[in-house]
This record gives C-alpha cells, sequence and structure tokens, in this order.
C-alpha cells in the first residue's frame, strides 16, 4: 500500500515516511484499519525517503559525524522528502501539521497521547533507522518525539505501526461495536484501569472454571464483581 486516500472531512489524514513501506503491506489489511478508511474516517499515505532523496544512488543516510558504528538518517533527505510532499520549507511544515519523530527519547506513549493524537485531523510520523536520526531533524523539522517504550528497534516502522493501530481504534467505524474501544483498559468509564478479566466458554476446562458470578445471569453483580476485579 502507497496510499489510501477516502474523502472526508472529518478524517484523520497521517503520513508516514519510511525506508520500508512494504513492512505496512499486512499492516493495512487489518480489520479495523480498513474499517476505517473505509469510514471515511482515516486516511493514510507512505512515503519513501528514497524517492524524494537529492542525493546520488538514493542515498538517505551517512556515517556519525566524529566517528562511531552504523549509519546516520541524514536531514538533507528528510527536509526534501518533506517539502516535496508538503511544498514548502520544511522547517515551516511543523508550523502547519504534528510532525513527529518516532525514537526512544521522545514522549512515552500512553493513553493519553493517543487521545490526544486520534483528536487531530493531520498527522505526520517520521520513521528513524540505521544507528539514529541527525539531531537537526528533531530539532528543526519536527513538533516533538515519540516513543513506544525504553528498548531499541531496529527502525521506526514498528512504532508507527502501534501508534497508528491505537489511534484507529478511537476513530468513528473502526469498531465493530462502539463499546468495544468505551469500556476497555485505560478508558475514563473504568477511571483509567485495566480491563477486569475475561471469559469465554467452556464453564469448565481442566477444573479452570469460570467464575460462578459471570454465570449468574444477575446483571447487577456481574458488574460489581467487574468493577471489583479492574486492574
Amino acid at each position: 500500500m502507497t496510499s489510501s486516500r477516502v474523502s472526508s472531512a472529518s478524517a484523520l489524514r497521517v503520513d508516514i515516511f519510511t525506508l520500508f513501506p512494504q513492512w505496512f503491506n499486512w499492516f493495512f489489511e487489518q480489520r479495523h484499519i480498513t474499517n476505517a478508511i473505509s469510514a471515511g474516517s482515516l486516511e493514510a499515505r507512505l512515503l519513501n525517503y528514497r524517492d524524494y532523496t537529492p542525493l546520488k544512488h538514493n542515498q538517505v543516510a551517512d556515517t556519525p559525524a566524529g566517528g562511531g558504528a552504523g549509519m546516520v538518517l541524514r536531514v538533507d533527505a528528510v527536509c526534501a522528502a518533506l517539502e516535496a510532499v508538503y511544498g514548502r520549507d520544511c522547517a515551516a511544515i511543523r508550523d502547519t501539521r504534528p510532525v513527529f519523530l518516532l525514537s526512544p527519547r521522545g514522549r512515552r506513549l500512553d493513553d493519553s497521547l493517543v487521545s490526544e493524537l486520534a483528536a487531530l485531523p493531520e498527522l505526520t510520523l517520521l520513521c528513524g533507522r540505521y544507528e539514529g536520526c541527525d539531531q537537526r531533524i528533531s530539532d528543526h523539522l519536527a513538533t516533538g518525539e515519540i516513543s513506544i517504550g525504553d528498548f531499541v528497534v531496529s527502525g521506526g516502522e514498528l512504532p508507527a505501526m502501534v501508534i497508528l493501530d491505537a489511534v484507529a481504534r478511537r476513530l468513528p467505524g473502526a469498531l465493530g461495536s462502539g463499546e468495544s474501544a468505551i469500556y476497555e483498559s485505560f478508558s475514563a468509564e473504568l477511571g483509567g484501569r485495566r480491563e477486569y478479566p475475561q471469559y469465554a466458554k467452556p464453564a469448565d476446562f481442566r477444573g479452570w472454571k469460570i467464575p460462578e458470578v459471570l454465570l449468574s445471569g444477575n446483571h447487577a453483580v456481574i458488574e460489581k464483581w467487574r468493577k471489583d476485579n479492574l486492574g
């Protein structure tokens, strides 16, 4: 998927800049993502830095200044991609739409941040690669940085999927039931706590039984049990 567009004034428009757009093929086949796109609440584009680089041989990275292992994503390559897509100076783009670099140094992704992102009309995610990104990308091109945790992955593609997966669940039409995103972990309806334990048939498996209260048919008692067992 190189581009998905659905005309809707209320759609969240997300642009993901990456060196590996093919990583997202599976992701954009997931039901809640396709539902949100079909419903007109999500528009998404995958944009390859290499398609816009001004450097020879599709170069986008170089050795670290001062020496060291690995390669660093170049600021001029990212700038060129942003300018080609948005048609303005790369340093001015963050004044017109949020631009987030995906980095372990960024603000930690949590339910509050997901809500903020889901309420935006537009969003740009910059996926890093290699040893890291030139700091000037963060300093001069990005609104901020987002991290999905204190660990290192090979690039920003997986964090971008995590962010978009969480955000898409908040969008109209994404989930089969409107209650699915309301009564779940960290929601306001659950007081920001983790969701209660869930069970399904069979009622008794190897002696591991569903709590009797859930089989009682007494909805008031069941509701109390669920509230008492929030994480």
